[in-house]
């Protein structure tokens, strides 16, 4: 198969559960059979990138090999300009080896309280980038990058969604990314936004 067919079938190279579940509520419509790469035994490489599109790539491009079957992966995460852009891709790093977000989003909210002495955390920025990269195993690969802007909040809300969804606010709306419905969610989010340009090259409608 080449980079510039329609994409029939893919493999989701991705170990988070909450993650996985979100791509295939998103590609199921469109790609007739979807792969999860737990269910073929492929390990999860170690993100060695500087970026996320980086990291993304690597993902994709092992597993596209690795499988012989067209392998899409992502690297995402939260950026916070007031913590000089941290997490950024170590986010699902914060969350440690048994990937704690309740612990990751207490580290957020500590390190401001730490830098910034007792704020809001509504009074800061952040947003949510997502790299997304397809790779064939003949080694062709496209990326596609999506961003998603809003405001952190404190406590953590909702019981929708993963990561750092329940203390990030997008623009234009009153709820945190995890008291919104999936349907809205999958709609405005940097990963929806990376889908739409995926969605304009490779999937037959």
């Amino acid at each position: 198969m080449n980079g510039f067919s329609p994409l029939t079938k893919l493999l989701l190279a991705t170990h988070n559960a909450g993650k996985l579940v979100e791509l295939q509520e998103i590609l199921q419509p469109y790609i007739p059979k979807l792969y999860a790469i737990k269910d073929l035994g492929l390990p999860e490489p170690e993100e060695t990138g500087d970026s996320f599109q980086s990291n993304a790539l690597l993902k994709a491009s092992l597993a596209a090999r690795a499988s012989n079957i067209p392998a899409l992966a992502d690297d995402s995460g939260i950026v916070i300009p007031a913590l000089d852009g941290a997490p950024g891709i170590y986010s699902a790093r914060w969350a440690g080896d048994k990937r704690d977000f309740n612990m990751a989003m207490q580290k957020v909210y500590h390190e401001l309280q730490y830098r910034y002495q007792n704020p809001r955390l509504e009074n800061f920025s952040a947003y949510f980038v997502c790299a997304l990269a397809v790779a064939w195993p003949d080694g062709y690969n496209k990326i596609f990058e999506g961003q998603l802007n809003g405001t952190l909040t404190w406590p953590p809300r909702g019981k929708f969604g993963f990561g750092y969804d329940p203390i990030f606010v997008p623009t234009g709306y009153n709820k945190t990314m995890a008291e919104l419905n999936p349907s809205v969610k999958n709609i405005i989010s940097h990963r929806a936004q990376a889908f739409t340009q995926l969605k304009k090259n490779f999937l037959v409608l």
